[in-house]
């Protein structure tokens, strides 16, 4: 690897552990809004990613996939779950369900806000423009414009890896498969027969998220990515 790649890959290490501090923080607070305390108790309402890191899942994973050669740009990882205690909600099924999903809507609020820092850089500078259109085109970036840009070329870098970081972390954590967010979520729609059955997938579970996982985020984030790519580039 490169420097230049390896400057990169560290750039996405970094927002993928912010990205998923985000996420577990706003479980958190979502959960002591709700009327439990658990996880504000133990310091998890905080962007400090120390609070959150899973060594396997915020490390070892991340740092597989994109510094190892042979694999693919998917990137993904996880923090250490927030405690939540549902018994201290007022309504126990709304209250579950609007903690589970204040995660990925932090990813997704995260994602909107480093669009709209992108456009800013492309509305006030016109190497921010070449830069955000560069990058939104998928092209290949211009080493003398980075060169020239020492101090946006980083910064659009950043906000445009944040972008698709948290888009990808918000469908990758929706997945309606335990122990993801969005069986969370799903759980709560199933009759008790069911839910048995859905709560012992276990080992199959983790099987569909390692091989169908990605492809299925990939269906879901590919528009959304296009979508802002055409808006980014229309500036």
């Amino acid at each position: 690897m490169d420097q230049f790649h390896l400057i990169i890959a560290l750039f996405e290490f970094a927002v993928l552990v912010f990205s998923l501090s985000l996420h577990e923080a706003a479980h958190g607070w979502m959960a002591s809004r709700l009327g439990d305390p658990t996880a504000k108790m133990l310091g998890r309402v905080t962007l400090n990613p120390i609070k959150h890191i899973d060594p396997i899942g915020t490390l070892l994973v991340p740092a597989v996939m994109l510094f190892l050669p042979g694999y693919g740009r998917f990137l993904i990882g996880w923090a250490k779950p927030t405690p939540v205690t549902p018994r201290n909600f007022r309504n126990i099924t709304r209250d579950d369900i609007l903690t589970t999903v204040a995660g990925p809507v932090s990813n997704v609020l995260a994602a909107l806000g480093a669009t709209l820092a992108l456009l800013l850089l492309s509305k006030f500078s016109v190497n921010g423009a070449n830069i955000v259109h560069q990058l939104a085109g998928a092209g290949m970036l211009d080493p003398a414009l980075i060169a020239s840009s020492p101090t946006l070329f980083p910064l659009a870098l950043l906000f445009y890896m944040a972008m698709t970081l948290n888009l990808i972390l918000a469908a990758f954590n929706l997945l309606p498969l335990p122990p993801l967010d969005g069986s969370h979520v799903f759980r709560h729609m199933l009759p008790y027969k069911a839910l048995r059955v859905y709560d012992s997938l276990g080992i199959f579970s983790l099987i569909l998220i390692l091989f169908v996982g990605a492809r299925v985020v990939g269906m879901i984030v590919s528009p959304a990515l296009d979508l802002v790519n055409g808006i980014l580039l229309t500036f």
